[in-house]
């Protein structure tokens, strides 16, 4: 018998993170769930079918100088459970990189469903020749160990970004593809998936209508009720 989480995630798979993130707008979340500034760079640069859909897998990196933080027993990409999305924070700046081509390997073999690096990665034709789905800030050229390293796994991260206040907690679910990474809150996967059936049947309306030669006002009024 199929889990909680496992229904959802197969619930998920008809919708692009703009259905979610529509979703979630309808609740009342003015950014629907948008992380801003994370971009597809791996298997293509924010092009094609990929989607990334599953709960996620918190990584937060904190800064070499802080010998407070605390240390991982073994290495985080060892404990990737299968099918979940790998969402790693990495402190600013980000001028090094903090994941590379072999994380790709065993997150790979491992069954994970993608990455998210909320900071900088490298290698990046070794994860495009695996055909392993990324999403990043930016690309670089420099390993990260002399500025960060992995301290906690499965702890809420705070979004790194000057314009975006966001939290990303473990056991959330990550719906990721060209358009962007949209998180969707564990206790609002139920709700939401009920109601984006119908934004996205009237939004097929709208379309049919446009094309018939609606207007764009007429159609929003009939169909959306704008």
């Amino acid at each position: 018998m199929a889990s909680r989480t496992e229904n959802i995630v197969q619930q998920l798979q008809q919708w692009s993170s703009c259905d979610v993130a529509d979703g979630l707008s309808k609740l009342g979340h003015a950014h629907g769930g948008f992380l801003e500034g994370l971009v597809m760079y791996s298997p293509q640069l924010q092009s094609g079918s990929t989607k990334v859909i599953g709960p996620v897998m918190t990584v937060k990196f904190a800064p070499k100088s802080d010998t407070s933080a605390p240390k991982l027993k073994g290495n985080y990409v060892d404990q990737i459970p299968k099918g979940a999305v790998v969402f790693i924070s990495q402190p600013a700046p980000h001028i090094n990189a903090c994941y590379g081509g072999l994380m790709s390997l065993r997150a790979q073999h491992l069954g994970a469903s993608g990455v998210i690096i909320d900071g900088r990665l490298r290698d990046l034709q070794e994860h495009r020749d695996l055909q392993f789905p990324l999403f990043a800030r930016g690309v670089g050229t420099t390993a990260g160990g002399a500025v960060c390293f992995p301290s906690e796994l499965n702890v809420p991260v705070n979004l790194q970004s000057s314009i975006q206040e966001a939290i990303i907690n473990p056991g959330d679910f990550i719906i990721a593809d060209q358009d962007g990474v949209v998180v969707l809150p564990n206790d609002l996967a139920e709700e939401v998936l009920k109601v984006i059936p119908a934004i996205a049947r009237a939004d097929e309306k709208c379309a049919e209508a446009i094309k018939g030669g609606m207007s764009v006002q007429e159609a929003f009024a009939t169909y959306r009720g704008k």
